[in-house]
């Protein structure tokens, strides 16, 4: 699969048009998926879907195959997109965009600005133990897949997947704990 990809993204450098509808269709519905869960509303949806193919389309040779999959990829710069254009309407995001795949839970974030901006994030990461803030910061902040987080750290999927889990009820309960 990694192979079709790196070929499709060739002939998209190449400014082949046919290519480029087959990367739609290939991930198309994913990236609206996506961007639907974060802004709630199919038209911007759609909207932020075309931004996203439009970036590719014009940067094609952005996507390092060495660094990540495809889809991971496109996923990655539709959720800055749906979060980019939350901030010009001056929404915030409704959940957070959890690993970008497989993904088992929602988080629902407060509308607070340190809490878009990262940086609340990043000080309850940091109270976590160092597996699951290891884990969070591979999924969240480098977009990496649960079977590529396994790969890369040589542990069993499972694992990973449980201890993502945990690190994001943790997160939750600090985040609730902080409210009070």
């Amino acid at each position: 699969m990694q192979v079709d990809d790196i070929a499709l993204m060739q002939r998209i450098a190449g400014r082949d048009q046919q290519a480029f509808m087959e990367l739609y269709e290939k991930y198309g519905k994913a990236v609206f998926s996506l961007a639907y869960r974060i802004v709630n509303n199919s038209v911007l949806a759609e909207e932020i879907a075309q931004d996203t193919f439009l970036k590719v389309w014009h940067q094609p040779n952005r996507w390092d195959s060495d660094k990540g999959r495809l889809k991971s990829w496109l996923l990655t710069i539709a959720q800055f997109t749906a979060i980019d254009r939350l901030r010009q309407e001056r929404r915030q995001p409704a959940v957070l965009p959890d690993a970008l795949e497989d993904n088992a839970e929602t988080v629902h974030l407060p509308d607070t600005f340190a809490w878009q901006e990262g940086s609340a994030l990043k000080q309850l990461v940091a109270q976590l133990p160092r597996d699951q803030s290891a884990l969070i910061e591979l999924a969240f902040f480098q977009g990496m897949t649960h079977t590529e987080i396994a790969d890369q750290l040589k542990l069993p999927l499972g694992t990973v997947k449980t201890r993502l889990r945990g690190g994001l009820r943790r997160l939750r309960d600090l985040w609730v704990k902080g409210e009070n």
